[in-house]
């Protein structure tokens, strides 16, 4: 038994060393940067290099997040359906007392799965179209230097499920985002580094992500479709 507690205390002293690694290797400041006409201007070029026209007008979009949960969302009506386990919601994003919940193909008046629906669409949803709500209410738009080339920095004052959180979008040379780093409530390190690399052009012609790489692991978007 005794030789049992030591083995199990050196795993744990083993397991507090690694994640005090990965912490302090990979644990950056927020950046600073500046607000502005230069911001607003990178800005619209990110959202020229993805054709934001065509997502503009794309009507439906389809995708799921990790083989877990599943979305065909009705953006012309505000209205996307939201499938996990037995549950399904077709939730109304802006009268989400309009929603119809579903547990075991019953319909139901449950509150904890509806409200499980807002959070799961907020967070599914921005990893597949977060470059083009920079300009939405309640988002401040910096300019930052990064490895001497021009980044946006991106912060989310109001609204969503995590206001406050921070993104910091690298693109190419045509404006394309490649990644982003992190600075968000629900990871304790900041700077996480996501890809933005596997991108498709949809038969709407917007353009969408299929997936993110990131240290902990991939990020599978699922069959992404988008169309009219």
């Amino acid at each position: 038994m005794k030789k049992s507690f030591k083995v199990f205390g050196i795993l744990l002293l083993i397991g507090a060393i690694v994640v005090a690694f990965f912490y302090f290797k990979n644990n950056e400041s927020l950046p600073t940067g500046k607000q502005g006409p230069e911001a607003d201007a990178l800005a619209t070029k990110m959202l020229k290099a993805l054709n934001y026209e065509a997502y503009k007008n794309t009507r439906f979009i389809e995708w799921s997040f990790r083989g877990k949960r599943f979305y065909k969302w009705d953006k012309q009506e505000n209205i996307v359906e939201v499938s996990w386990d037995t549950n399904k919601v077709t939730l109304h994003t802006k009268s989400p007392e309009k929603s119809v919940v579903l547990a075991n193909e019953k319909e139901v008046k449950n509150n904890e799965i509806l409200q499980k629906a807002i959070d799961y669409f907020n967070n599914d949803s921005f990893w597949l179209v977060a470059p083009y709500k920079v300009f939405e209410n309640g988002i401040e738009r910096k300019i930052v230097q990064y490895e001497g080339k021009d980044a946006l920095l991106i912060t989310y004052t109001t609204g969503g499920s995590t206001p406050g959180d921070s993104y910091l979008w690298i693109l190419d040379e045509n404006g394309r985002p490649t990644s982003y780093k992190m600075w968000v409530s629900i990871i304790p390190t900041g700077g996480m580094e996501a890809t933005w690399s596997d991108w498709i052009t949809t038969e709407s012609g917007a353009m969408l992500p299929t997936k993110h790489e990131m240290p902990v692991g991939t990020l599978d978007m699922g069959d992404v479709k988008a169309y009219n």
